[in-house]
């Protein structure tokens, strides 16, 4: 084999080499990139999950204080108490 044949064959394996090899770690980053997407998501949903518990149970809270308050709007009962505008 002539030099020049050996040459192109060592570059032509360097090349198909550290292709193989790039193509590999760029793999790896975009499945690690993945996997931080659905940590977040998952955190995502959490918190969400937890907001809905508290936003129900004030909701549960609320009505049971008007089960036993009786609460009344004090700017309407003041808009009935003042004179009629002329």
């Amino acid at each position: 084999m002539s030099r020049t044949s050996k040459l192109t064959l060592g570059a032509t394996s360097l090349f198909a080499a550290a292709t193989i090899l790039f193509v590999h770690f760029q793999q790896k980053a975009e499945q690690a990139a993945m996997h931080e997407g659905v940590v977040r998501d998952m955190e995502q949903q959490r918190v969400k999950r937890e907001r809905q518990l508290d936003f129900d149970m004030q909701r549960e809270l609320e009505a049971e204080y008007k089960r036993h308050q009786t609460v009344h709007d004090s700017t309407s009962e003041a808009d009935a108490k003042a004179p009629a505008p002329r």
